[in-house]
């Protein structure tokens, strides 16, 4: 950083740059933690979307394996002893699927036809595995590519090598064939020993393996970049130069075998960028808030995703090293040193031109770290650019309109997307070339399949009944003046304001009266509470002066969303003195026009808090509990998650009781699970004189690879809570593990064209895994783009239930959100789950007290 900048950049540094390598190509010095960030469009009420997680570059995955003629500047994938995964889906999966369960499609319902972003691939022939062998041995990789790239006559052009076993698409005419090779260091003669030990089909995890490496090497070959675990295309980058942003377009990919045929999933992506530097983003910063600088960069910047434009690659900061600058030196491998300044313009022609700018520290995890390698990668700010959105973005309603119209698209132009991708790849003559000699193709037309559209439900309100358009399954409407299921008066609250938002309490307060009338809810004058100003600690002092023990509802009309505040008065609500509490930014209550329609909404809330019950639906099971279970990160303790356990205590499933468990491994989740578990059973016994003889789990939040896990450890122990209430209560169990973050797509042939399915769709035949009891359901409804499915698979059944009696059971607890009046993407208990969780990891950091565990308090 140049001029008054300089001060700022310089210091006690936080990070020592000794040892230390320059961020460059990943197979040379390995990565940081690379994330490509997908940002997802905002979401309807209840669909909240975690960022994906990481997966390994293909760089490195590519630099154990040598595919026929290696074109330069082409990347490959891993090895063939390596894991077995593809991005976010596993090649390998375990076999979860009951043994009981031979059938697992469902009847009831509408057929209907659709069409789903998989393409069909073609697979002719088996292939071939061989083991390579060296006498004497050759350690260096790269020398053992060089030599069996010598015998093109005898292996053929078309080849697979990973330094040890050899994959060809023919059968060589001996078992074993014996060719010789020259060391080109000292001449010495080297027998290679070629085995064959396979014959595999083409179906085999080795082949599916084989075959993703062969369609991300044709990715690269139609011009696409792998930045994190997708493939962008950077040709045709959209800019949005009024918030600073641009837009690549891209794909997420895999080829896999589902139920009966093998398929190419592809899905359209996009990657956010931000077109300015870090390095602007510094200089920006230090012009806002000159004082703590260092502090408050180091805040903002730790943790995000930057991505460097000279080899595309994306790294995650861990720290900001103050004291070191671009003229530095740093070891390179074979000993010498460089400048960062000499490096960056010798290799790639870039001039650095803030001779004064702090680096950038990105410390690779060990899995990413390349041979042993230890110590830190440093990047310059000036040459990457921050990946994703802020917070500041995000909030931004013009930002997020503007990337929703490009972003979101319709069934129709996703299908036109992926008909033009498949249609280049397919005229591609290189690639056709290359996918022929492995006797691989891919249809030119998406997969159809039939569908099955589930009745629309009929809602029960206090005497009412009445349903819903199938098409829309919302029913604010529909319930509009009249009563609720089961209303709770309110006698006694507390209505906290600031003097200068006391006409809008005022306000607030006859509309919250007049709505609250046609419900049957009897509110009654509340405290009014005055405040000077709008400190935390002017409402917590206020709240501890003004409640007693016979306060019902507390109601926070506050002037911004400060989130110190916010977590202060819900802390103190939910932990300090336990009561229901609603904050309510004054902003929300100022438009007269909209003043009715949110009092609406919150005396909704305001009900279910106090344990009030707004609709409900028939539930055909009797003696039925349904347990949610959700984890999220606790923003203030490191390494630490919340899991939020939220259980049905009623024959309706309308009313619920909730603990949370705080957890660092899976075995103290399990913990805390038995124990919540034990409670809610104890809390079902009391209210209804006998414990429940189904219980039925929906597991939200379990990461990519830990089905094993959850089905190996987390649901015998869980279980074996039953025997703690006698040995021979034994409660017939299912246990669904439930995934919002899928790719899968389906789209509804309509009138010639394409259109989003109905709610109440299920699919789960053709792109189900047949080592699952899994299916697909579309629940909720979108305004704009194309519907997401959910993904349901049960890894544990002893209940008895047929295939339908689970998936409609499931699209009816997707009903059960009091918080939305109509269907939402996943079952209730998991939206309720993650609410719960949600509300604990981001403010509370501590469980909540128990006296509030049978309402759902957190809404």
């Amino acid at each position: 950083m140049t001029g008054r900048a300089r001060g700022r950049a310089r210091g006690r540094g936080r990070a020592a740059v000794g040892g230390g390598a320059v961020a460059e190509e990943p197979s040379s010095v390995g990565r940081g933690r690379g994330r490509g960030r997908v940002e997802e469009p905002p979401r309807r009420p209840g669909e909240d979307v975690d960022p994906p997680a990481p997966t390994a570059p293909p760089s490195s995955q590519m630099e154990a394996l040598s595919i026929g003629k290696k074109e330069a500047g082409a990347r490959a994938a891993q090895p063939f002893g390596g894991r077995r995964r593809i991005g976010d889906v596993d090649i390998e999966v375990p076999n979860t699927r009951p043994a009981h369960m031979q059938d697992k499609k469902g009847s009831t319902g509408k057929p209907v036809s659709l069409v789903t972003n998989y393409f069909p691939v073609t697979l002719t022939g088996a292939l071939y595995q061989y083991s390579v062998s060296f006498d004497p041995e050759v350690e260096h990789k790269g020398v053992r590519f060089s030599m069996l790239k010598e015998h093109l006559v005898q292996i053929g052009e078309t080849y697979a090598f990973d330094g040890m076993i050899l994959l060809l698409p023919k059968r060589l005419e001996q078992k074993e064939t014996v060719l010789s090779s020259k060391q080109r260091s000292n001449g010495a003669d080297i027998k290679i020993t070629i085995t064959l030990t396979n014959e595999l089909s083409p179906t085999s995890p080795m082949c599916i393996q084989l075959y993703n490496i062969l369609f991300r090497k044709a990715l690269h070959e139609i011009g696409m970049k792998r930045i994190g675990r997708n493939n962008y295309n950077p040709g045709k980058t959209i800019q949005v130069p009024q918030h600073g942003l641009e837009v690549w377009p891209g794909l997420v990919t895999s080829v896999l075998q589902y139920e009966t045929k093998t398929l190419l999933m592809a899905d359209v992506s996009y990657k956010i960028l931000r077109t300015d530097t870090v390095l602007d983003f510094l200089y920006d910063l230090y012009n806002k808030t000159q004082q703590n600088f260092h502090e408050n960069a180091t805040k903002k910047l730790v943790g995000l995703i930057v991505l460097t434009r000279y080899n595309n690659w994306t790294y995650r900061i861990d720290d900001i090293a103050w004291d070191a600058k671009p003229t530095d030196k740093f070891k390179m491998k074979d000993g010498t040193e460089m400048t960062y300044v000499d490096y960056y313009a010798k290799k790639y022609n870039l001039t650095v031109r803030d001779m004064d700018q702090p680096l950038l520290v990105s410390r690779p995890k060990k899995k990413t770290q390349k041979g042993g390698e230890e110590g830190v990668l440093h990047i310059l700010p000036e040459l990457c650019s921050l990946t994703g959105l802020t917070d500041e973005l995000r909030a931004d309603f013009s930002v997020m309109k503007d990337l929703s119209t490009l972003t979101r698209l319709s069934p129709g132009d996703r299908n036109n997307s992926l008909h033009e991708f498949i249609n280049t790849l397919n005229s591609n003559e290189k690639v056709q070339k290359d996918m022929k000699g492995w006797g691989l193709s891919f249809d030119k037309t998406l997969l159809k399949l039939e569908g099955r559209v589930m009745p629309p439900e009929k809602i029960f309100q206090n005497t009412a009944t009445y349903s819903y358009k199938p098409q829309e399954a919302d029913w604010s409407r529909e319930m509009r003046g009249k009563q609720l299921m089961s209303s709770k008066p309110m006698k006694n609250w507390l209505l906290l304001f600031t003097a200068r938002d006391s006409g809008i309490a005022q306000d607030f307060l006859q509309a919250l009266v007049r709505v609250a009338g046609p419900m049957g809810m009897n509110i009654n004058e509340p405290v009014m509470c005055e405040l000077k100003d709008d400190r935390p600690d002017s409402y917590l002092q206020t709240m501890r002066e003004q409640m007693n023990d016979k306060t019902q509802m507390v109601v926070c009309v506050v002037s911004n969303n400060r989130k110190d505040r916010y977590d202060a008065i819900k802390k103190f609500c939910c932990v300090d003195r336990p009561v229901p509490s609603q904050v309510i930014v004054s902003r929300t209550l100022s438009k007269k026009q909209m003043l009715m329609s949110v009092c609406t909404k919150v005396a909704l809330q305001m009900n279910c808090k106090l344990g009030g019950e707004l609709w409900g639906l028939e539930i055909p099971i009797k003696n039925l509990m349904v347990v949610g279970i959700n984890c999220y990160q606790d923003s203030l303790t490191k390494g630490q998650s919340v899991g939020g356990v939220i259980a049905s205590i009623n024959s309706s499933l309308t009313r619920w009781y909730s603990r949370c468990t705080f957890q660092r491994s899976s075995q103290e989740l399990i913990d805390g699970l038995k124990v919540c578990l034990q409670a809610a059973l104890k809390k079902y016994q009391q209210l209804n004189m006998n414990l429940p003889e189904h219980v039925i789990f929906y597991r939200d939040g379990v990461a990519r690879g830990q089905l094993d896990a959850v089905v190996g450890q987390e649901i015998p122990q869980v279980i074996d809570t039953f025997t703690t209430f006698g040995v021979d209560y034994t409660p017939k169990v299912t246990w669904i593990v439930v995934n919002k973050h899928v790719n899968t797509r389906f789209f509804e042939e309509a009138g010639g064209g394409l259109q989003n399915p109905c709610p109440g769709t299920v699919v789960d035949t053709e792109v189900t895994r047949p080592q699952w009891y899994d299916f697909f359901l579309v629940s909720g409804t979108v305004r704009q783009g194309t519907v997401t499915p959910c993904h349901y698979n049960v890894v544990w059944d002893t209940s008895g239930l047929k295939p339908d009696h689970i998936q409609r059971l499931t699209y009816k607890l997707c009903h059960l959100y009091y918080n939305w009046p109509g269907t939402i993407r996943v079952p209730a208990p998991c939206q309720y789950a993650h609410k719960l969780a949600f509300l604990v990891g981001q403010s509370i950091h501590t469980a909540p007290s128990e006296n509030l565990a049978d309402r759902l308090y957190f809404l």
